[in-house]
């Protein structure tokens, strides 16, 4: 329960990414900037937390083993994700955007897969393939049809080209990030903790930021100050107390794809403070029934998912039972 309460906690603060990300659109800031200078402003604040602890010598001596590694997978958890939420939020209310980005609980089941658990058995060690949480799938489930509940009422409202590109980047993130994710715990092997791993990974990443500002110099100009203002609160409120509350709570999953997968569920709580913050924050308009009613089905989803990963039973040798 402790994992899905950190979980629930940081969503509140995600969905600051969604709010300020749509404000700063509005008012006329460009989404590179919104990217690039959420990360750039990260990158002190995670300093002086992990040097604090005395752990900077060894995060130092992890990026320096594997550069190439953290480069690549930081620029896809990190790079990926983030640059194609801001340009989606163009496109868009902040609580759609945060919907869409629910898809992310889906990915990260399917991506399961794709890693490996090496376990000690009586002719010795032993690499087995993690399997898909098949029941954890099908609850993710009803929190897609929420979503495709809500996408179908909004696309009334938007021609074919504008749901194409409001949908598709996010779609697109949302396997980006737990990959990128996951790619890097693996890497670490347990040997950083939750704020080495972030700070590791926003250092690798700054390359695909400073590309992306180029990018945005010679496309949009410099950014104004409201915008530089407005990307520091996500910075801190997203970028740094969020993501080390999120990653916390997987990192104390201990790899149970049961755990995992109802901790990534929390972040359907995302729609829900987006929607908040664009009523009274940027005086939105409200949503529709149909809008509501998938709102709900996401919702439903979400506590389907805690119940689930709580009602695991364990046997005496610790193992999980049951699907």
């Amino acid at each position: 329960m402790k994992s899905i309460i950190l979980g629930i906690l940081a969503s509140s603060f995600f969905a600051m990414t969604f709010i300020l990300n749509r404000a700063m659109d509005l008012s006329g800031g460009s989404w590179v900037w919104s990217a690039v200078l959420r990360f750039v402003f990260m990158v002190p604040f995670l300093l002086v937390i992990v040097g604090l602890r005395g752990d900077l010598k060894g995060l130092l001596s992890e990026l320096s083993a594997k550069p190439l590694t953290w480069l690549t997978w930081s620029s896809v958890g990190f790079g990926l994700f983030y640059a194609p939420i801001c340009f989606a939020a163009a496109y868009g209310p902040s609580w759609l955007v945060a919907s869409m980005w629910q898809i992310t609980i889906v990915a990260g089941s399917l991506l399961v897969p794709f890693f490996s658990d090496v376990i000690e058995t009586p002719e010795g060690t032993k690499t087995v393939r993690q399997r898909i949480p098949v029941k954890g799938l099908f609850i993710s489930l009803i929190i897609l049809v929420g979503i495709a509940v809500m996408q179908i009422e909004q696309a009334k409202h938007l021609s074919t080209t504008e749901v194409v590109i409001g949908i598709v980047p996010v779609i697109f993130a949302a396997f980006a990030y737990p990959l990128g994710n996951r790619k890097m715990r693996a890497v670490c092997e347990g040997r950083l903790d939750t704020y080495q791993r972030v700070l590791g990974m926003t250092l690798a990443s700054l390359p695909f930021w400073l590309i992306l500002s180029v990018y945005g110099l010679a496309s949009a100009g410099s950014p104004s100050f409201s915008q530089t203002v407005q990307a520091l609160i996500v910075a801190v409120s997203s970028g740094v107390i969020a993501t080390l509350l999120f990653f916390y709570a997987t990192d104390i999953t201990k790899g149970d794809v049961h755990k995992l997968a109802a901790v990534e569920a929390t972040q359907s709580g995302e729609v829900i403070f987006a929607l908040m913050g664009e009523i009274f924050l940027l005086r939105g308009k409200m949503p529709s029934i149909m809008s509501v009613a998938g709102m709900s089905l996401v919702i439903i989803g979400m506590v389907l998912h805690s119940f689930a990963s709580q009602s695991k039973s364990i046997d005496i040798n610790g193992g999980i039972v049951g699907d």
